[in-house]
């Protein structure tokens, strides 16, 4: 009886392995599950080195520096953002999706690749020249003109980097190894080279620095490993690819208002300390936020794929993907609020206690965007539906500008404005998403 029932256990528990190893066998049974996979972990180690390293250096610097000079390079950073927002154009995510349909095929791809820098190179003078007028225009600028054109340099750097093709051709390794290469020798260099206040001027210089390496090296190996060949386009190209991307550009400069330029406004209104305080609680944020972008940018092609094939498989996937990030997102916005007296201490140092509420204000931030990033993103974009998202983009961002005029005529702009303005923008967006996709996904059901 006894070695029956010891049987029985034996065979309960090797029954159990069993469908636990066949659970795992297929999470990786075919070539795309196994893409995923790959993709999902290479971004998961880049977002970790983009956050982690960052946050190593994050204490350092805000002692270092002071809330003076390290706001002076927030508010420089915040400026030079939007060139960033203008060379990137949306191909982040118009172009992915062109060469995630057309990758199996090496001529179109390479007539999209040649399409899409030689625009980025136009859009990169284009913004020298318009920073170049900015800067020299204004004495708030022209004090520090050096720290402009030296971040500027961030620019140069993303637009050599062609994040969009290898997210299209669904190759994040190469992403992984370049980006953690730059950072660790940003990382490494604050140390050495910044020692005191007056070293400030380093900062955007070492920035630009590990930006360039590793958008030469991206360059490299797109020549090297994928054969793409670089040819003139037609102008009938160039005009498809301003096209593809014209809504996704509105839809992010849109959110550049209540994103970037919050810190930028607060900078305009107030002093460099308070964009320094303001800033540390939004750098710890965005540093959460990270965390869970490998999960929004691996899928995405292969939702965009997906869709081009499967509407209602692309819908499924996208229901799974809500509860998934949902969840997650969640836990990490609630361990930020309750405790976020601790990471500021810990993250910032006593100098910067008022960064603390600032902290609570934005503590949900990541889950509401995760929650927004799904509907829009992942189902609208992915489903060739971009119109819709830039009136609500901008509707939300007017909202946040009407909020921090309001704080203002109120006498009330300080290093809280922009965050109680930023969440509000990002609760809009976020219910307006989830409506439109509702509607969409189920207008789509009855269609078919």
């Amino acid at each position: 009886m006894s070695e029956g029932v010891g049987w029985k256990f034996k065979g309960s528990g090797t029954l159990e392995n069993i469908n636990m190893l066949d659970k795992i066998k297929r999470l990786t049974n075919t070539e795309n599950k196994r893409r995923l996979l790959s993709n999902f972990m290479s971004l998961s180690v880049l977002q970790g080195a983009n956050y982690v390293l960052p946050l190593i250096t994050l204490p350092y610097l805000v002692r270092v520096l002071g809330p003076e000079k390290y706001g002076l390079i927030a508010f420089a950073q915040a400026f030079i953002q939007y060139f960033n927002i203008l060379t990137d154009y949306g191909f982040n995510l118009s172009a992915t999706r062109e060469i995630s349909i057309h990758r199996d095929n090496a001529q179109k791809v390479s007539e999209i690749f040649s399409s899409v820098m030689i625009i980025k190179f136009c859009l990169l003078v284009l913004s020298f020249v318009i920073m170049s007028i900015l800067v020299f225009s204004f004495w708030k600028f022209r004090q520090d003109w050096l720290i402009y054109y030296l971040t500027f340099g961030m620019v140069v750097g993303q637009v050599l980097f062609p994040v969009w093709f290898f997210q299209g051709m669904e190759r994040m390794k190469y992403i992984t190894f370049l980006n953690i290469t730059a950072k660790l020798i940003f990382t490494f260099a604050i140390f050495v080279f910044i020692r005191q206040a007056s070293d400030y001027i380093y900062v955007p210089l070492l920035n630009l620095f590990g930006y360039w390496v590793a958008g030469a090296l991206a360059l490299w190996i797109v020549f090297r490993d994928f054969k793409i060949g670089f040819k003139v386009p037609s102008y009938s190209s160039l005009i498809h690819q301003l096209k593809e991307g014209w809504y996704i550009f509105i839809s992010t400069m849109a959110i550049s208002l209540y994103t970037v330029s919050n810190t930028f406004i607060l900078g305009i209104f107030t002093n460099n300390t308070i964009v320094g305080y303001y800033s540390g609680a939004e750098k710890i944020i965005k540093a959460v936020q990270g965390l869970l972008s490998p999960i929004s940018q691996t899928v995405y092609p292969h939702i965009s794929k997906l869709a081009s094939e499967s509407k209602d498989q692309a819908l499924r996937f996208i229901r799974k993907m809500t509860f998934l990030v949902g969840g997650g997102s969640f836990v990490l916005s609630l361990v930020i609020f309750i405790f976020a007296d601790v990471i500021v201490n810990i993250l910032l140092g006593n100098q910067y206690l008022e960064s603390t509420a600032v902290l609570r204000i934005l503590a949900f931030i990541p889950f509401i965007v995760a929650l927004s990033n799904v509907f829009s993103v992942q189902g609208m974009i992915a489903f060739g539906h971009f119109k819709i998202i830039p009136r609500i983009v901008v509707f939300g961002s007017l909202l946040d500008i009407f909020l921090i005029i309001i704080l203002y005529l109120l006498s009330f702009v300080n290093e809280q404005s922009p965050a109680i303005a930023w969440l509000s923008a990002e609760v809009c967006v976020t219910l307006l998403s989830y409506k439109y996709f509702r509607k969409d996904t189920m207008s789509y059901g009855e269609n078919n």
